[in-house]
């Protein structure tokens, strides 16, 4: 019997970094690798086994083509854009040597609340960059107007379904920064159990 070694594990859990797409660079992950980051990714947890998520990748040969949609989409969302907002959306479309939309799509009308099935596709997005970090990669979590523009959205959607954001993937071209972390006793707490009359009392104000 093998046993994970956990302090590498855990060093791996404290070491992880999003990077900005613009400074990632070449090489990316395979295709062996980007399916086995994918298959990772799906590991997550999903009550009622609804797979309420799609992968969606767009190859290197692709870019330009998102790059055009990006640009007939911009002014749907920006009423008078700028020349810098279309040298954005460009940038947008070729940055990072591998990119993942990633679709919330939840199953409609079923007993499982639609509420936790978007945390689920939240839970496959950090497990997709889990093992980005763990392959050695870098990875970005992007949302932006282009993940909420309907032109957008069509072409990478079906009915019901959004975008729940853009993972771009790469090697890092610059060094990675910590980001400030909420100290812990801002974001956690210990439960104290309320009175009985004071749960009622709230039942009753509630409307």
């Amino acid at each position: 019997m093998v046993l994970n070694d956990r302090s590498s594990t855990l060093a791996l859990l404290e070491s992880r970094r999003s990077g900005r797409p613009r400074e990632m660079v070449e090489p990316g992950p395979s295709d062996e690798e980007m399916e086995q980051i994918l298959t990772i990714a799906a590991r997550t947890p999903d009550h009622g086994k609804l797979f309420p998520w799609r992968f969606v990748t767009v190859g290197k040969d692709q870019r330009d083509a998102l790059a055009e949609l990006l640009t007939k989409a911009l002014p749907e969302s920006e009423p008078e854009p700028l020349p810098a907002h279309f040298a954005k959306a460009l940038e947008f479309a070729h940055q990072a040597p591998s990119l993942v939309a990633l679709v919330s799509a939840p199953v409609a009308n079923h007993k499982i609340p639609v509420w936790e099935q978007e945390l689920s596709c939240g839970a496959a997005a950090m497990n997709l960059l889990w093992a980005v970090h763990a392959l050695g990669y870098v990875g970005g979590w992007i949302t932006g107007w282009a993940t909420y523009s309907e032109r957008v959205r069509a072409a990478f959607c079906g009915p019901g379904e959004r975008i729940a954001g853009f993972l771009f993937i790469g090697s890092p071209g610059a060094e990675l920064v910590e980001r400030p972390r909420a100290p812990l006793a801002t974001v956690a707490r210990q439960w104290v159990p309320p009175r009985l009359e004071q749960i009622a009392h709230r039942c009753i104000m509630t409307p």
